[in-house]
C-alpha cells in the first residue's frame, strides 16, 4: 500500500488490521516511543480541569498503547474515581487487540471511525489523538469535530510525526525507516505495506506551524508545541490546544496564534 494522502482511508484501516497482531511487539523496538505517549497523555491532564468528573476520548488508540498511557496519567493525578476513559479505533483488528487486555473498570472501547465523530452527542474535557490526524484526508473537518466534541475550556492534545520544512528531520526519518523500521517489519510481521506508507506520510504531512494553523482555523486557542529529545527530536511532536470557554474568545484568522519556542527536554517531560 503506497498510496497518496487523499486516497481512500479503509486502505490504511485495513493495513492496520493487517498488522495488529504484531503491533504491540512493533512499536514495542522503537525506543521512547512509550515514554512519548506519556508525555503527551501527561500533557493532556496537566491542562484539564482540575476538578469534578472528568470524560476523557482515546480517538484512535490502536491497540491501546496510547489509552494505556492517559491511564497512567489519570491515576498518576489520583482522578481514577472521578475518570471515564472511551477508546475509539475504525480498526477492528487493533481494537481486539486493546480490548483483550486488563483495564481498569473506567475505560471502555468501541469501534468508530474518526471521520463519524461529528455524529458523538458526549462532550468531553480532555481528547488525545495520538498518530491519527495525519491519517485522515479530511483534516479540517476532523478538527472541526474535534472542537465541537470538547467541552468549552476543553483540552485537544496532538502526539504526530511531522518533519515537513525540516530537512535534518526529515532525513533521519527517512534515514531510519529504510534501515530499521521497514526491515523490522519484514522481519517481525511479514508485511511492510503499512510502514511503507507511515514513512511516506509522514513526508507528505503538515508541518507543525502548518498543524497548528490548522488548529487556529478551527477556533482552537493557547496552542502549544513541543517535541521530544534524542534522534527523535523534530520528528515527535505533542501540540495541545483548547476550546475557548466563549466563541468570541477565538483568534482572528489572520492572526498568527501563539508558538512555544522548542527547548530540550527529557522523553517525560510534559508538554
Amino acid at each position: 500500500m503506497d498510496r497518496g494522502p487523499d486516497a481512500p482511508d479503509t486502505e490504511v484501516t485495513d493495513a492496520f488490521t493487517r498488522t495488529a497482531a504484531s503491533y504491540d511487539r512493533l512499536v514495542g523496538l522503537n525506543p521512547g516511543y512509550h515514554d512519548h505517549l506519556l508525555a503527551s497523555a501527561r500533557a493532556l491532564l496537566e491542562h484539564v480541569p482540575a476538578d469534578g468528573p472528568l470524560r476523557l476520548l482515546d480517538l484512535g488508540c490502536g491497540s491501546g498503547a496510547s489509552t494505556r498511557a492517559l491511564v497512567q496519567a489519570v491515576e498518576e493525578t489520583g482522578r481514577s474515581e472521578q475518570t471515564e476513559l472511551t477508546g475509539v479505533d475504525a480498526s477492528s483488528g487493533m481494537l481486539a487487540s486493546a480490548r483483550i487486555k486488563r483495564w481498569p473498570r473506567w475505560v471502555r472501547f468501541r469501534l468508530g471511525r474518526a471521520q463519524d465523530l461529528g455524529s458523538d452527542t458526549t462532550r468531553y474535557d480532555g481528547v488525545l489523538a495520538a498518530y491519527l490526524v495525519r491519517n485522515v484526508p479530511e483534516r479540517d473537518q476532523l478538527v472541526a469535530d474535534l472542537f465541537e466534541v470538547l467541552r468549552p475550556g476543553g483540552v485537544l492534545v496532538l502526539h504526530e510525526y511531522a518533519v515537513r520544512g525540516h530537512r535534518r528531520a526529515a532525513a533521519v526519518w527517512t534515514l531510519v525507516c529504510w534501515t530499521i523500521v521497514i526491515p523490522l517489519a519484514a522481519l517481525v510481521a511479514r508485511k511492510v505495506d503499512l510502514h511503507h506508507y507511515l514513512w511516506r506520510s509522514v513526508l507528505d504531512f503538515d508541518s507543525v506551524q502548518q498543524l497548528q494553523e490548522r488548529l487556529q482555523r478551527g477556533g482552537f486557542t493557547d496552542i502549544r508545541h513541543r517535541t521530544v529529545g534524542g534522534w527523535q527530536r523534530g520528528i515527535v511532536h505533542t501540540v495541545l490546544a483548547r476550546k475557548p470557554e466563549q466563541a468570541e474568545q477565538t483568534w482572528p484568522a489572520e492572526q498568527a496564534a501563539p508558538v512555544e519556542d522548542e527547548q530540550p527536554e527529557r522523553a517525560g517531560d510534559a508538554a
